[in-house]
């Protein structure tokens, strides 16, 4: 009790002062009156009136000096009045300057009548840049910006396509308002009554606190499967030394009874078999497609994830090259099937649930070279997946699983082909002008596609068809917070440069500016890479001189590595209820079939083509090699 009446006085003067912001005028003089009966003092607040006439005059200082483009009054009161813990961390206040700078710069090509003063015009352009490249350069990792970096190296902003909307007759007006609304919220903020302070801080800890323990949550799943990964693929390797250890213990046993070792020890040294790993037993394929045609969207769901696990959850070798040698022997999704009703029509079900795990079992598939190699013996799989892609409307699994099998696809010339004159560069352009929007897995798979189609010459020449569109979207992808994209961006950057006209297009919008940007941020590899891009940008080549035939459709058996990765299997959306079967258990228990199943010898692909870590990508590849979930 003694401490309440130790802070009463200021406590009742924080409450009066709250209630006078507030404009409770009844509650106040009820609240005073109430006060002087029990005899409890008041203290006095001041100040307020004269406060509130002088922001009052800043405000109107600030207006006046942003209508009549006196740049360095209006920067002056700007930096004298709004705070820098409001400047340098509110990024509203830190958007709304880099605005304001627009604004500036371009004044007198808005206001001049006639041609404007170059001198003036060159200070405030000059003005503009040394902002860029001081504070400014803190947002030139924001897709937001990233083309106005390029401004002061554009000769005539107003005719370029990418400053268009800057010379609207609605541009000025919208950013005054936006100034007025900020410079009201910024002085009443001066004015706030200490009560409504200490609730904000104290609120505005806990939200922090919450966002960063979020992050810090996400931040520690993305680790766990990246550990993951790195566990799956170190317990593959463990197993191939032991195997390997076990055969040089017997070969040295060996050379003690004087037998030779030199066969037995070169055999060891091969790559190790693993041991005791069972064959998984056989299925009645004829019932499994049956129910898959015919069964309840229920049990067709537990059917398509039962498959798919036995894909990805079997032993990487025999085990699993017998259950896709099955699967595609006894033609599980009806490829070369022509009946009315079929497995893969499943792709159209009117259930999301099946759709969805139609996709993932397709993914799964073309996450295997001879997978592969099954669902392309006609398009007829490729235009399907096109068809469910562009009809899938929002970023779910269903979507990304199909965009997976398609980047996968991507990996084989003749379907490359078909990909690029079915236009899909045209979608991908489209979904991409919104990254935020994309989930990781749909982002990575789209911008790698890209990359493969744009490879080829056919894909370049679409890409020149909408050049301008093209570059921008890559240009604002170089700053996206998702660094796995990267390598892709680069590439596709690379290879679509090689074409005359998109060079003159990318030179015409500043583009080695923004080049010039990222060397500054990013990492030694991705700075050599940026390199390359700038000297193919400034190349006076007429094609490029690795530029690929559209008429060759050789397969690239270089690439076509398998890669199955962990997000095939993740966010399952059936559980099994008490008494009901899935996974294996469903499989052998409703569907086993004779035993049928032999070992077949691995297809090997040709030798990797070697290139520099330094230079861009210029091989057809799928982010799966480098988000590998198993062991393969």
């Amino acid at each position: 009790m003694g401490d309440v009446l130790a802070h009463e006085s200021e406590l009742l003067a924080l409450v009066k002062e709250y209630l006078d912001f507030a404009e409770f005028e009844d509650t106040l003089k009820t609240f005073s009156k109430e006060c002087k009966i029990k005899g409890k003092p008041l203290s006095k607040t001041a100040g307020g009136s004269l406060r509130d006439s002088k922001s009052l005059v800043i405000q109107k200082d600030l207006i006046a000096a942003f209508d009549s483009g006196d740049q360095k009054v209006f920067f002056d009161l700007w930096e004298e009045h709004v705070p820098n813990s409001i400047r340098d961390g509110d990024p509203l206040a830190q958007k709304l300057e880099f605005y304001l700078h627009i604004h500036f710069a371009i004044y007198l090509l808005k206001h001049s009548v006639g041609r404007p003063d170059k001198e003036d015009l060159d200070e405030r352009i000059s003005y503009f840049k040394t902002y860029l490249e001081t504070k400014g350069a803190a947002l030139s990792q924001t897709t937001e910006f990233l083309p106005f970096y390029a401004l002061p190296f554009v000769p005539n902003p107003m005719v370029h396509p990418s400053f268009k909307e800057l010379f609207q007759d609605s541009w000025t007006p919208e950013l005054k308002l936006k100034l007025e609304k900020f410079l009201a919220l910024i002085f009443k903020a001066s004015n706030t009554p200490k009560l409504l302070t200490l609730y904000k801080e104290n609120g505005q800890s806990n939200k922090e606190m919450s966002q960063q323990l979020h992050q810090q949550l996400i931040e520690a799943e993305r680790r766990s499967m990246t550990y993951l990964k790195r566990y799956n693929k170190i317990q593959a390797d463990y197993h191939n030394l032991i195997g390997v250890t076990a055969e040089l213990v017997d070969s040295l046993e060996a050379t003690v009874s004087g037998k030779m070792a030199s066969t037995m020890l070169r055999a060891s040294l091969a790559p190790g078999k693993l041991k005791d790993v069972p064959l998984l037993p056989s299925l009645d394929y004829e019932k499994l497609k049956k129910d898959l045609i015919w069964g309840s969207d229920r049990l067709k769901a537990f059917l398509l994830q039962a498959l798919r696990w036995r894909l990805t959850t079997s032993h990487p070798g025999e085990q699993r090259e017998t259950v896709l040698e099955a699967y595609i022997g006894n033609d599980l999704l009806d490829c070369h099937s022509h009946g009315q009703r079929s497995v893969l029509q499943l792709l159209h079900s009117k259930s999301e649930v099946v759709r969805q795990y139609m996709a993932r079992l397709i993914n799964a598939f073309a996450s295997l070279a001879e997978g592969r190699l099954y669902l392309a013996q006609t398009t007829r799989v490729l235009r399907m997946l096109e068809e469910r892609l562009k009809e899938e409307d929002e970023d779910v699994v269903t979507r990304e699983n199909i965009l997976g099998a398609l980047q996968k696809f991507s990996l084989r010339r003749p379907l490359q082909t078909a990909m690029i004159r079915d236009g899909l560069i045209f979608w991908l352009i489209d979904i991409l002008k919104d990254p935020d929007c994309l989930s990781d897995y749909t982002l990575e798979y789209s911008v790698a596609l890209l990359m493969n189609l744009c490879l080829r010459s056919a894909g370049k020449n679409m890409c020149a068809k909408v050049a301008g569109l093209v570059l921008k979207v890559l240009s604002d992808l170089l700053g996206h917070e998702n660094h796995e994209i990267q390598p892709y961006v680069n590439g596709a950057l690379y290879s679509i440069l090689s074409i005359p006209s998109i060079r003159e297009e990318a030179r015409a919008m500043g583009m080695e500016y923004v080049l010039r940007c990222f060397i500054k941020e990013g990492n030694a590899e991705m700075v050599r890479q940026i390199e390359f891009i700038i000297k193919q940008l400034n190349s006076e080549e007429l094609q490029d001189g690795v530029l690929e035939s559209d008429d060759d459709e050789e397969e690239d058996d270089e690439e076509d590595h398998d890669t199955m990765e962990a997000d095939l299997d993740k966010d399952e959306l059936i559980q099994p209820q008490l008494g009901e079967l899935s996974g294996e258990k469903l499989l052998t228990t409703e569907y086993l079939g004779i035993m049928t199943n032999t070992g077949k010898m691995r297809r090997k692909g040709l030798a990797g083509v070697q290139r520099s870590a330094d230079e861009p990508l210029c091989r057809p590849v799928t982010p799966g090699g480098h988000r590998t979930g198993y062991p393969v």
